[in-house]
């Protein structure tokens, strides 16, 4: 395969996804998104992933989602480990709308630099119950992407059913490990991990049941 656009928030997956495609396809480009997220430092994380990949980068701002706010990632004044509009299946966190947003925009890159594949980092098996997250959801914007755009276009999701574990190791078999001291997780924002946010607690225990030292604690 030649071309792909790999969706990259800056996080642990979307790391995973970017080494990747490196080695499946012959040029990779990566895309991140500014829709005014707490944890801003991710999109500096992108970047850097992105200059250790030796890939094009780009940014796009998003100013739509937090107009619509809704969600504990954007701003300040939401609690991280509260419930979404007091319903228990679905955490704060969510952003209602965020990846089929995300997919729709990086798909219209996509038809600009003549790219057919995407790549994107969500996972069914951790998905914090992100109801966007899911394999289902995946498959219905890929198909309404290719009868909108006209243009056939493929989402890859190659973390879908994996554990936070087995994404390590992964990782450490690509000999890639150490790219993770450059990741950023929290949804706090701050450098070092809180421990308490949801994505916080996913990447401990995917690395401890790796028995793997984080190397953001190196």
């Amino acid at each position: 395969m030649k071309k792909v656009l790999v969706l990259l928030s800056g996080g642990q997956d979307s790391c995973t996804c970017l080494v990747l495609a490196t080695k499946q396809f012959k040029n990779v480009y990566s895309i991140s998104f500014d829709y005014g997220q707490r944890h801003r430092i991710e999109l500096e994380c992108s970047k850097k992933l992105a200059d250790l990949a030796g890939v094009e980068h780009f940014e796009m701002p998003i100013s739509s989602l937090k107009f619509l706010g809704d969600s504990s990632l954007i701003g300040l004044d939401e609690n991280i480990d509260n419930y979404h509009r007091g319903d228990q299946s679905l955490p704060a966190s969510f952003v209602p709308g965020r990846n089929y947003l995300f997919l729709g925009l990086a798909a219209a890159k996509a038809y600009q630099l003549g790219v057919h594949h995407l790549m994107t980092g969500v996972c069914q098996t951790d998905f914090s119950g992100y109801p966007d997250c899911r394999d289902t959801s995946i498959k219905a914007v890929q198909g309404a992407l290719f009868l909108c755009l006209d243009y056939p276009i493929y989402i890859h999701t190659p973390l879908m059913w994996k554990t936070k574990a087995e994404t390590i190791f992964m990782m450490k078999e690509l000999g890639k490990l150490d790219w993770y001291r450059y990741t950023h997780t929290c949804y706090e924002g701050g450098a070092i991990p809180c421990g308490k946010c949801p994505a916080c607690k996913l990447r401990a225990r995917g690395f401890e049941e790796a028995g793997i030292v984080d190397p953001l604690m190196w």
